[in-house]
């Protein structure tokens, strides 16, 4: 491990170079008017805790270097030490400081020189040295120094500068913090998921077990490296760096110590109010954190608790840069004494110290007496308690008198403090455990009733009914909302029937179909000069094949060719041209029409050739103009909604209001780059970049207009909604999106810094405090902004819509699964491309689909009001969301119905549109809601009498009823005369039971030949 020591030159210089100046600055205030300092450390420690001297030397080496003398002017610094400690300290010449090594021996002599010229380097700096004087440092090598020194020590006044080195070491760097940081997470993190845990089941199964055993099953989870892992400290987190600062400390039962050296005694676990302390160090900076766990606690220790909580919360609050560690103190005795003067007395002394490399640094304590200014980088341990109070209603003799404690390490801040300790809760409701019932803890006044009557009366009035009450209110609400729905779908029946009132055509206008014609030439010189020699042409330019016919070209559009194959056989090739006729196949092309239904079709021709590479060639020409038709006719079709928007009129009489930096969606084609929105008096204007392209959205065109805050997203969003689609370079939307990352993105992941910052990685201690802030400045911009769009386009009724979050549902729209919002006005997900944007008052009916018991997810198809648009389908929604969805399309007055399946809505829009009044006298979307309530009778009873037969299936019935009845009417007799005589005989055997049988078939005259012959017939 020695030959591993490497100490950091530029920290050390760094550090050392801060301290020797704020120590030429400061002179009297902290360090006595010291002209020199003396750092003396001794043998090694075997204890973990750090004292100011060698902490002030893991300080600027980052290692503990036992038997080393610090002389530290404010010119240079000499340090006297072993041979092999120096090898280790001789890089560290060369820098701001200057360093002078002092190589001590075996030669006692030499040694003693040494000191000597030490001695005469602090009388020549001044008449005044800085020393430890509470310093408790042992060994050979101190006692040597101190034999040295003793005579000098009169000639020079010695100073206390405890102060100086706290002050030096109290504000941290951003590694410094770093490490607290993760010895805090650890700390809470064992506090909250193994402390707590084990205390409750301990408590539970009321096992005994003393402090001292149940504090070192705490201290033992420090060598559970996989669960230290578990917790998630930090990317580069390495339990093995983590030693304990404050060994786990149990306490219960009337007997606390706040102090962190108390030592956990042999007392079994009481079951009242329990204190528990721990602390650990991570690469030798401490944190500490305590909780206070109470046990069935009556409303007075709940009350006191909720003040401490109170005024905890108080102190972290007061901290931050500038504030007097006093005034801390005094705020927080000011709300005690505001609520319950009475407990002033039972207050801690001090609500906190400094913490770091030194595990308690007394000289940063928050108590009255010091006037210290907290400065932002100091880190504090929080501590807040209440020291035998009296508890006026004792579950016990151990209950007279109890202690709370709270304590928290935290980082000051310009703000609010940021607590590293966070993750273990404060809240009574988290650790206070109740385990009896509240009848055991009133006074018992029926000592008189029996012990069944009071567990029959606690049965009845506190479980039970409180249940059926729950039941009822529940039923009350499924049944108002079942009967709102059949009110909404009876509506829709009636609206549904007046809009299509009479009318019988088709909807999807596939009755008046018109044989497409297509013009390849309007004059005959226009043909390939090819033609001439009889030969198939290829013109793309036409989208024509010219094939030679009898003796003649003739030109055929590409678009009345289906495909073009080839085949081999022997020395010749084959081309064979399919076209395009009514009647061909069953497939989509099948109904084409034609004026002349008498007319014949060429469906193919078949050309020969030995020219094997001139067919391939035709073939292969024919196909890519296939391809590019159908393509340019796929693209014409989308682009047929796509509407020329007017002219934008720009702003001339002063600047518009313009929001920058944003990004767009659809992204613009090229490079990624920011640019601005500007609002103009008829629309929007996108400028991309620094104002290459722009992209024009007038307010006429659009239908809705979204903000949507940056809480639990990474962007802010303004979104917009079109009437009619637009081009975005090439491509078509109905959507156009304005964001900006509400994050900032200071490293990429491979871990390369993106952006130069004071403080460092996206991990740094400030990050949660600024996002905050910023989250909470962009939105208030982008709201500011979307309500300018809206008053701009207040004449096109423009407003601003923003998502119910809380209203929110998991789904799959499209490929992956988003959160759906509603809105006032819309159903949407505007977080993640494609965008989801349905307008409520678009919708017919809403259909749940797979809600039946024992799925986890369900699916919603959306109707719309016009049949000709295909249904929506939001699938793998979670069955939790199931009432919270039912609700919301309850009360924005949508019809919904369930169903245990999928159903093919493809089919059923065909059905709707094919005839929509005679859907609509038919029942409508009734058949929904049969399929699915099985709770409403009338309806299954509908269901039940739709069945009908013809007049030949009910004579035939008859007539097979007549052949049967009087063998069912004898066999349901003599049934019915086994059972009556059940009662009273035994059971007959199989033998006996088809001897009976035969026998009632020759009384009847029907054996089994001739019912054999029958069924025949």
């Amino acid at each position: 491990m020695a030959d591993e020591v490497s100490i950091d030159k530029n920290v050390f210089h760094d550090r050392l170079a801060s301290f020797i100046s704020q120590w030429k600055r400061s002179g009297d205030a902290f360090f006595g008017g010291a002209n020199s300092i003396v750092i003396l450390v001794g043998k090694a420690d075997e204890t973990a805790n750090f004292k100011k001297n060698n902490g002030f030397q893991f300080w600027l080496l980052g290692y503990e270097f036992p038997a080393t003398l610090f002389v530290i002017t404010q010119e240079a610094i000499h340090i006297v030490t072993t041979k092999k400690k120096a090898s280790y300290l001789e890089p560290l010449k060369g820098g701001k400081t200057p360093v002078e090594l002092h190589v001590r021996g075996k030669d006692a002599e030499q040694n003693a020189k040494q000191f000597e010229q030490c001695i005469e380097l602090i009388k020549s700096a001044g008449k005044k040295v800085g020393v430890l004087t509470k310093d408790t440092a042992t060994g050979p090598f101190v006692d040597e120094w101190k034999s040295a020194f003793g005579d000098a020590s009169k000639e020079v006044e010695e100073v206390d500068i405890a102060a100086a080195l706290s002050s030096a070491m109290a504000v941290k760097d951003e590694k410094e913090l770093r490490a607290i940081r993760d010895a805090s997470r650890a700390s809470s993190g064992i506090m909250k998921g193994y402390l707590s845990d084990q205390l409750a089941s301990t408590i539970d199964s009321g096992a005994k077990i003393t402090h001292k055993v149940f504090s070192q099953k705490i201290s033992n989870k420090i060598d559970d490296t996989k669960y230290l892992q578990n917790l998630k400290v930090s990317a580069n987190f390495d339990p093995s760096q983590l030693d304990w600062n404050v060994a786990p400390i149990i306490q219960s039962g009337g007997h606390y110590d706040f102090k962190n050296s108390a030592i956990p005694d042999d007392s079994n676990l009481h079951e009242g109010v329990i204190i528990a302390q721990l602390g650990l160090r991570y690469l030798t900076y401490s944190s500490v954190v305590g909780r206070t766990f109470l046990v069935d606690p009556n409303k007075s220790q709940e009350s006191v608790y909720k003040l401490l909580q109170s005024v905890h919360e108080t102190v972290i609050k007061e901290i931050r840069d500038g504030v007097a560690a006093k005034d801390v103190y005094a705020k927080a005795v000011g709300v005690l004494k505001s609520k319950k003067p009475d407990l002033e007395k039972n207050f801690v002394s001090s609500v906190g110290y400094g913490i770091g490399i030194e595990g308690r640094d007394t000289t940063l304590s928050l108590n009255t007496k010091n006037t210290r200014t907290l400065k932002d980088g100091m880190t504090l341990s929080i501590i807040t308690g209440l020291q035998d109070v009296e508890n006026p209603k004792p579950q016990d003799k151990k209950s007279g008198n109890y202690s709370f404690l709270l304590s928290d390490t935290v980082r000051v801040t310009r703000g609010e403090a940021f607590v590293f300790t966070n993750n273990a809760p404060t809240d009574l409701e988290t650790n206070a455990f109740y385990f009896k019932d509240d009848e055991e803890t009133e006074p018992k006044k029926t000592k008189k009733e029996s012990k069944v009557g009071g567990i029959a009366q606690t049965n009845i009035t506190k479980t039970r009914l409180r249940a059926d009450r729950n039941k009822n209110v529940n039923e009350e609400k499924d049944a108002a909302r079942r009967e709102h729905q059949k009110e909404l779908h009876s509506k829709k029946q009636k609206q549904g029937l007046e809009r299509f009132k009479e009318q019988t055509g088709n909807l999807n206008g596939t009755e008046e179909k018109k044989f497409k014609r297509f013009e390849s030439y309007k004059r005959d010189n226009q043909l390939p000069p090819r033609v001439k020699d009889l030969v198939i042409v290829v013109d793309s330019k036409s989208s024509t094949v010219v094939l030679p016919i009898m003796g003649r070209p003739v030109p055929f559009h590409i678009n009345t060719i289906k495909n073009a194959s080839r085949t081999d056989e022997g020395e010749y090739t084959f081309l064979r041209i399919n076209f395009l006729s009514p009647g061909q196949g069953v497939g989509r092309k099948d109904d084409q029409p034609f004026e002349d239904p008498s007319a014949q079709f060429v469906r193919s021709l078949t050309f020969r050739s030995k020219d094997f590479d001139r067919i391939e060639d035709i073939a292969n020409q024919i196909t890519e103009l296939k391809k590019t038709a159908v393509r340019r006719e796929q693209e014409k079709k989308d682009m047929e909604d796509v509407v020329e928007q007017d002219k934008l009129v720009e702003i001339r009489n002063r600047r518009p209001y313009r929001l920058e930096p944003i990004f767009i969606r659809p992204a613009m084609d090229g490079k990624r780059l920011p640019g601005s929105v500007e609002i103009h008096q008829n629309g929007l204007r996108y400028h991309h970049g620094n104002g290459g392209q722009k992209v024009d959205v007038l307010f006429s065109n659009v239908k809705h207009l979204f903000f949507q805050p940056s809480a639990h997203e990474l962007i802010v969003i303004i979104h917009v909604h079109l009437i009619n689609p637009i081009l975005i370079g090439k491509k078509k939307t109905k959507d156009v999106q304005f964001y900006r990352e509400a994050t900032e993105m200071q490293f990429d992941e491979t871990g390369n810094r993106k952006r130069k910052h004071r403080y460092g990685d996206e991990e740094e201690f400030e990050a949660e405090q600024e996002e905050r802030r910023r989250r909470a400045q962009l939105d208030k911009e982008f709201k500011s902004f979307a309500e300018k769009i809206s008053d701009a386009g207040k004449n096109d009724s423009l407003s601003v819509d923003v998502p119910f979050r809380e209203l929110g549902f998991n789904g799959v729209p499209s490929r992956s699964s988003v959160i759906i919002q509603p809105s006032t006005d819309c159903l949407v997900q505007l977080t993640e491309p494609p965008f989801f944007v349905v307008s409520l008052a678009d919708i017919e009916v809403v259909h749940l689909e797979r809600v039946q018991f024992g799925l986890k997810n369900f699916d919603m198809v959306v109707v719309f009001k016009d049949f000709n648009r295909a249904p929506v389908h939001i699938n793998t929604i979670p069955v939790e969301s199931l009432d919270g969805v039912k609700d919301w399309l309850d009360s924005v007055e949508l019809p919904f119905s369930e169903g245990p399946l999928n159903l093919n809505w493809g089919q059923i829009m065909k059905t709707v549109t094919a005839d929509p009044h005679a859907f609509f006298e038919d029942g409508g979307w009734s058949f929904l809601a049969a399929d699915s309530d099985d709770e409403d009778k009338d309806e299954e009873s509908e269901e039940e009498s739709a069945f009908e037969m013809s007049e030949s299936e009910m004579a035939q019935s008859e007539e097979s009823s007549e052949e049967d009845s009087e063998f069912d009417e004898e066999a349901s007799a003599e049934a019915s005369d086994e059972d009556v005589s059940a009662e009273d005989d035994e059971g007959e055997d199989w033998d006996e039971m088809e001897a009976k049988a035969k026998k009632k078939d020759r009384e009847s005259g029907l054996d089994d030949e001739d019912r054999g012959r029958k069924k025949k017939r």
